[in-house]
């Protein structure tokens, strides 16, 4: 616990964490906003898998990969997975600052809830092994196995169960905060 506490002390200043909170959701918004409708639009408005939080099957990974069409795969894997490279890093290193931040503001920093911490590390890892599982998957297609296709839904599922549990975390630590600075006001 010292070593992430040493770790996540140097670096919960509130400009840095502005910063990186700043380019993080403009990454986001660049992939939401451009990259994946562009794929949507290969792709008749079936879903990219990073898209399906109780991930996808055998099936639905060929029909999506039929209709993208070889311009769509070669879009998704040459402009929508370079940037979901950099999102994951820069999600896991932002939100694991954010609610680090909070903790120390509520005064929960040095208790196990520091811990929470890691979810969004955690669910960055899993959006990695997502996205090399989705190359494997687009290099690889028509010639992919049910196999590879339930380990890559199975990332997805974890990634999206740990963002999810982060979120929630963060959210009943911001309710904490915020009940603090009302308080303080009284």
């Amino acid at each position: 616990m010292n070593f992430l506490k040493n770790i996540l002390s140097k670096n919960i200043q509130g400009q840095k964490v502005v910063v990186l909170f700043i380019v993080t959701n403009l990454v986001y918004l660049l992939m939401v906003l451009v990259t994946i409708p562009k794929i949507m639009n290969f792709s008749n408005g079936i879903k990219v898998l990073d898209m399906l939080p109780f991930g996808y099957d055998f099936e639905y990974v060929n029909n999506l990969f039929l209709e993208l069409g070889s311009n769509g795969r070669n879009f998704y894997l040459y402009k929508q997975i370079p940037i979901d490279m950099i999102y994951p890093f820069l999600f896991g290193i932002t939100y694991c600052l954010v609610l680090a931040y909070f903790l120390k503001k509520i005064n929960k920093f040095d208790s196990p809830l520091i811990y929470l911490s890691l979810l969004p590390l955690i669910a960055a890892f899993f959006d990695y092994m997502e996205n090399f599982g989705t190359i494997n998957l687009l290099n690889n297609y028509p010639n992919i196995s049910e196999l590879e296709v339930k380990m890559n839904s199975s990332f997805t599922i974890i990634k999206s169960l740990t963002t999810t549990a982060f979120f929630i975390a963060l959210l009943i630590v911001l309710v904490f905060f915020a009940i603090k600075k009302i308080r303080s006001h009284h």
